[in-house]
Parts: structure tokens; sequence; C-alpha cells
């Protein structure tokens, strides 16, 4: 009896976190949907101070949850999507330029990495996605995904009656508009896997190529440039969406929900913030080609509203991920990732000190203030991302030779040179391989 009391006394006396030790078990282990824009720079978005493009849903889910300044894709589709994928720097995985993830291979072999997808569904949770899959290689399925809708084309995707949905081919009705397929197919994922732990990949096409009109655009309204804001508008709207519908299902503290885009804005559609332009767009390697919107929203878990200044790499949503679920990466393994958890549960953490940015036989290492490239260039990066100022060494300050000093003493360590180079060592053969190049190069835009 004097046992039994003294226990009671020891229960009532544990602080709230401790008595609800099972509750914070769970919030520890969230559901993770992630949604990736495609071609979306930071001009597209109005929470990051976009003149033009106004996303009022986007900017909500920032007002509830955190805003990254500094995070960084690769500037292009199928580059950001294997650092997304695998965790891993290109020069190691092959993940350089689209469709061509390995040398001379028509792409990526998920046996030689740990997919994020795979490691998470070892780890208990049901995965899936919806969307854009064309650069990746292979399937969805080889890479993780236990259900998954893709496209099975490498154009016309917005309308079109057909889909690869879980290996099959999917037809439907002519006149359905692809992003609708897409959205439908991802809320009845969340619908069917509320009761247990999941991860979901959401590739949109939005806002990509061919600018066509939506399924809210006005009737007549001709398709071309005019209908950018539309398919804004629509993207944005369909983030609304989602967000609504993990609150139907009672999911939305239960959820990190994360959304960004793949590179930056392309060709002729970038924008004004705060009337000055972005330096650069989407294939080149300047600020505006890789540098991307990231935000972060976990209702009770995220400060809402927060602008994180911390940079971040399009690597560290692997590692993030792997800790948000418990789950330890694979041992001798080499990964690139730095886990964010810690910010997004409102923590210091240990952020990075650099970014590293490449595409084909180009890369930079980016750090606050300063950029260095592979031709051992730097730029001062004060007034970025407007201005990239380069810096000759004979016009070195104290400051500047210290960062061209750290800067390339990172760059000697990572080694990008030894590693997978499509760019020269990549197309040595072939004319394919050698417009493969020039595109990896930032000369030509591609889809």
């Amino acid at each position: 009896m004097k046992n039994t009391v003294i226990l009671l006394i020891s229960l009532f006396m544990l602080p709230p976190l401790a008595a609800s030790a099972a509750e914070s078990g769970k919030a520890a282990r969230p559901n993770i949907v992630f949604i990736l824009a495609d071609d979306l720079g930071l001009d597209g978005v109005s929470c990051y101070g976009a003149d033009k493009r106004k996303t009022p849903q986007i900017d909500k889910l920032a007002s509830t949850g955190m805003r990254f300044e500094t995070c960084y894709a690769a500037p292009l589709c199928g580059p950001s999507r294997c650092a997304l994928m695998s965790g891993r720097y290109a020069f190691r995985t092959g993940g350089l330029t689209n469709g061509s993830w390995r040398a001379g291979g028509p792409g990526a072999k998920s046996a030689d990495e740990q997919p994020i997808a795979r490691l998470l569904k070892q780890g208990g949770y049901a995965t899936g996605m919806a969307g854009k899959w064309r650069q990746v290689g292979e399937t969805p399925a080889d890479w993780g995904f236990d259900e998954y809708t893709t496209d099975p084309t490498a154009g016309g995707w917005f309308w079109q009656n057909k889909h690869t949905t879980n290996g099959k081919e999917v037809t439907v009705p002519d006149g359905t508009y692809a992003p609708d397929y897409i959205q439908n197919f991802t809320v009845d994922f969340l619908r069917r896997h509320k009761d247990q732990p999941f991860y979901f990949y959401y590739s949109m096409h939005l806002v990509h190529g061919p600018i066509l009109h939506t399924a809210d655009s006005a009737k007549g309204a001709k398709d071309g440039a005019e209908r950018y804001d539309d398919n804004i508008a629509y993207m944005d709207k369909q983030v609304g969406q989602i967000v609504a519908q993990l609150e139907k299902l009672g999911l939305r503290e239960k959820t990190l929900l994360m959304f960004s885009g793949d590179n930056g804005t392309a060709l002729t559609f970038p924008a004004t913030i705060g009337g000055r332009m972005i330096n650069g767009k989407k294939a080149s390697m300047l600020e505006g080609g890789s540098r991307v919107p990231l935000i972060a929203s976990w209702p009770g878990v995220t400060p809402a509203g927060k602008v994180n200044k911390d940079i971040v790499n399009f690597t560290d949503m692997h590692a993030t991920f792997l800790e948000l679920a418990g789950a330890q990466p694979p041992a001798n393994f080499k990964f690139d990732s730095r886990s964010i958890a810690p910010q997004l549960r409102g923590e210091a953490g240990t952020p990075r000190e650099w970014a590293f940015v490449q595409l084909g036989a180009k890369w930079f290492v980016r750090e606050q203030g300063w950029k260095l490239d592979q031709a051992g260039e730097l730029f001062d990066m004060s007034d970025a991302p407007f201005v990239e100022k380069p810096v000759a060494a004979s016009a070195d300050t104290d400051a500047s030779k210290a960062a061209r000093a750290r800067l390339t003493a990172v760059l000697a360590e990572l080694n990008p040179a030894a590693g997978k180079t499509d760019g020269e060592g990549g197309a040595k053969k072939g004319g394919a391989k050698k417009k493969a190049a020039k595109k990896a190069a930032g000369q030509t835009p591609s889809k």
C-alpha cells in the first residue's frame, strides 16, 4: 500500500511533458506531405515579396509555420529531384542533368541509393506520390513509393486522358484537367491512410510550360503567356485544398506540410520583388536559377509566422524526414544531408554553413554573403538575390580573402571534379550527349 501511494504521488508530480509522453511520441512521428511546385522561383510567391504573383493560400501556410529565406535546389527539374530523393550531391549520384542521372545511362539506379521513400516505408510509413516523375528514371515504386500516379509522356500533361497509376495505364474522360486528377489521387491517399503515418510526395506540374488554360480560366481564353497568372492561381488553390482536406480528416496537427519549388522561374516569366529583378532564372547558375521558396507548417510544433535565415540544401529533406520519423540512416553510406528538424520545432539546431549546387560540370558553394564557383570565381552576395558582384583576387579585402580561403577549402574537400560530371566527362561520345552537356551548362533551358 505504501509503495502504491508513493507511485501515485510520483505520477502526480511528473511535469506535463513527461506525463504526456505518449502524445509527445505521436507528435515526434508526424505524417509528412511535401508539395513541390514546378519552375516556381521566389518571384512567384507573394509572401517572398513578389510584386505581381499573388498566392494567398501559400501565404497562409507560411503564416501558420516557418518560411526559409535561403533554400537551394538545383537549377533544373531532374537534378533537384535527385537531391531530394537521395539526400546526396549530384557528383555522387550522377543526378546532374535532366534525363541522365547516370553518365551514359537512361536514368539513376534506385538500387545504388538509399531513397527517402524506401527508408520511411521500412520505418512503417505508407508512401505515395502524384505528379511529375519523368526525369527520375525507373518507376516511383522502385524508389520506395507504395502508390503513385504520373503522366506517361514527356509533354502535354495538362489536358490529357492517360495516366500511369500504380504501374497501369489509366484512361480518363477527354477534357479532364490533369492537375485535378493528380489532386484527387492525393486526397484519396490521405483519406485511406489517415489512421497510419504516411509520407506523400506531391510533385505538381504547375507552373511548368506549356502555359495552357486551367479548369478555372475564362471560357475562350487563349493559351500562352497571358495564362501564366491563371496557372499560379490554380496551383495556389490546390495547395489550399490539401490543407483543407488535412483539417477535415483531423490530421492537420499531426502533419508536417512543406511547400517548395524545384528550381527558379522559367523562360520569360520572371517578375520583380520589391521592384527589382532576381539575378538569373531556371537553368542558370545564378541566384535565380536555384534559390527557391521553402515553407514548413506543422501547427503546434513549427513557430507560426517565423522567417528563418538558415541556409538549406534540397538534400536536407532526407535527413529531416528520417529524424522526424524516428529512423536512423543506413550506416557506412555517404549522405550530404543536414536535418532541419530542430528548426521546425523552434530550436536553433545546427545550421549548415554553406550550400552546394551543381548542374553538369558547373557548380558553386554558397555561404551567407559569398559564393565561389568551379572556376574559382568569388562573388559578393550581400545584395542577393538581385546582384552577384564578382570580386577579383587582386581586389580582395580582408573579408573577401577570408571567404575565398574558406570556400576554396570546402570545394577542395568535396572535390566534385573527381565524381560524376556529365558536362565533360560523361558526354564524350555522340551528338545527343554533347547536347546534354550544353543543357547541363545552362545554355538551353529544358523541361
